[in-house]
């Protein structure tokens, strides 16, 4: 199937050929749905603190002498958040553009938008022709918005000053990313084509913000590894070959980041994804809900290794039935009966596993990956984060099931990647290689389809200690549209 040319191809890049291979099967036998047993709710599987629990969770976080680090996704152009101004080239006319929905309220709500000086000082408004100045905005010539990472993009106004959302996430990471050691620690997975404007605005900040907050900061820009690319198929599942006859490898999504998450050696892990970021009369409510995520984490975190020492040295039919009544009130899991010669190291190996505390909105009808209890292949039942290709909506149990739920996942999490020992787990071992995604693509004009890997929040993490806690819904403020620029949380 492969040539000498391919395999070399293959080599230069970092992918091991037996994974392609593996990959293929996928295009051809598909992945399995998963068998939802119920959404995750208040009644089970979502945690609702108490004012109690968060205030002992922050003091829990305040204690903490332990390393911790924001993660942010930001390697995505922007492109998609203009997708609406795009359209708007299609437009014959100036009276047929002028009067699109999109351009009415864009060019009506001109002055409101975190750009909007950048485009004056470039001359936007120079030419009657407003589509010059939608081409200034988008194209190299001008602010090359449609191009740049949304993490470079002017995001929030203020009286004095116009901040990207890049500069909005480290304004948040002095404040809760800031460890014991002084040093607030934030790492941005970018694309390479970006990384040079992103340390340029980073030496920038740093030494205000510095002086600001009164801590050092560690910035670090890591990039989606070409290793972890995945082979592209024809309508046949045969490898798509470009016109020069190379096979074409496509990133496989944000699932992909579970090796750039690897690479982290602190202790905490905050992730959040760079749209995601409110204007500062948030900061302290939106940072005090971090740190009550924090605290519960190690909460948990305390007690998976209080009983995995206990399990080492005492281990007994009460510990036993200890450790599954846990997993069942603390961690909505139910874990199956094993015979009594593997049951030792079946709980074991369940409690030597990554832990991540999620935050869970109400659902108010933005989008994101649901929480639900899942069968697992052991016959355990766990909260997982679900994404709408994972399950099947032909079966109608499933459709009742997910009209019931009542959060979703806006990409609130909180992660203990070290284990009892103080040693780094190999998160990779800790992923579900069943639960990627097969979506269809076009290139050089014609179809394909393309493979992603399992979502870092939802596959990428499915072998993890999970706990859903609800959040409130000022937590999640999203930009995916131009326009999300106008609500009110970023005006």
């Amino acid at each position: 199937m492969f040539t000498d040319k391919d395999y070399s191809q293959m080599a230069e890049m970092g992918i091991n050929p037996a994974d392609v291979i593996g990959q293929l099967d996928s295009f051809k036998n598909g992945f399995p749905f998963l068998n939802i047993v119920s959404p995750a709710t208040k009644q089970r599987g979502i945690k609702i603190l108490s004012e109690s629990d968060k205030l002992a969770a922050v003091r829990r976080y305040n204690s903490f002498t332990g390393s911790l680090c924001k993660f942010v996704p930001a390697s995505g152009a922007a492109t998609r958040m203009f997708k609406d101004i795009y359209d708007l080239f299609g437009s014959e006319n100036i009276e047929d553009f002028e009067s699109k929905p999109a351009a009415v309220n864009f060019f009506n709500n001109i002055e409101k938008f975190p750009f909007y000086r950048d485009l004056e000082r470039i001359g936007a408004f120079n030419s009657e022709d407003k589509r010059e100045c939608l081409k200034l905005l988008l194209e190299p010539q001008g602010l090359n918005y449609g191009q740049l990472p949304k993490g470079l993009l002017m995001f929030h106004r203020y009286n004095d000053e116009v901040r990207t959302a890049f500069e909005e996430h480290l304004h948040e990471a002095a404040i809760y990313s800031l460890s014991s050691d002084g040093i607030a620690r934030a790492v941005f997975t970018v694309s390479p084509e970006h990384e040079t404007l992103f340390k340029e605005l980073s030496d920038s900040l740093i030494p205000v913000l510095e002086a600001k907050y009164g801590c050092k900061f560690e910035v670090t820009f890591t990039n989606q590894k070409k290793s972890t690319d995945t082979i592209a198929v024809d309508p046949d599942n045969k490898p798509f070959r470009l016109n020069d006859t190379s096979l074409l490898f496509r990133p496989a999504g944000h699932g992909a980041l579970i090796e750039n998450l690897n690479e982290i050696s602190c202790d905490v892990v905050i992730i959040k994804n760079i749209d995601n970021i409110p204007m500062d009369r948030s900061l302290n409510e939106n940072s005090m809900w971090k740190k009550v995520l924090t605290g519960t984490l190690l909460e948990v975190k305390d007690k998976i290794f209080s009983l995995i020492k206990s399990i080492e040295y005492e281990y007994n039919d009460q510990l036993a039935r200890e450790i599954y009544s846990f997993y069942r009130d603390e961690l909505s899991t139910d874990l199956p009966e094993v015979p009594d010669n593997l049951r030792r190291a079946f709980l074991m190996a369940k409690l030597d596993r990554p832990i991540r505390v999620c935050g869970m909105v109400k659902n108010q009808g933005e989008p994101g990956g649901g929480p639900y209890l899942v069968m697992d292949a052991d016959g355990s039942v766990s909260p997982q984060i679900l994404e709408s290709a994972q399950l099947n909506f032909n079966d109608q149990d499933v459709v009742r099931k997910v009209k019931e739920s009542t959060h979703f996942n806006p990409v609130d999490l909180v992660c203990y990647i070290k284990d009892h020992e103080g040693e780094k787990f190999n998160l990779k071992k800790f992923t579900d290689s069943e639960t990627g995604f097969i979506s269809e693509k076009s290139l050089e004009g014609r179809p394909l389809k393309a493979l992603e890997l399992p979502g870092l929040w939802n596959g990428a993490m499915s072998n993890w200690n999970t706990l859903f806690v609800e959040v409130p819904v000022s937590t999640f403020s999203p930009v995916k549209t131009v326009f999300d620029l106008l609500r009110q949380e970023h005006q």
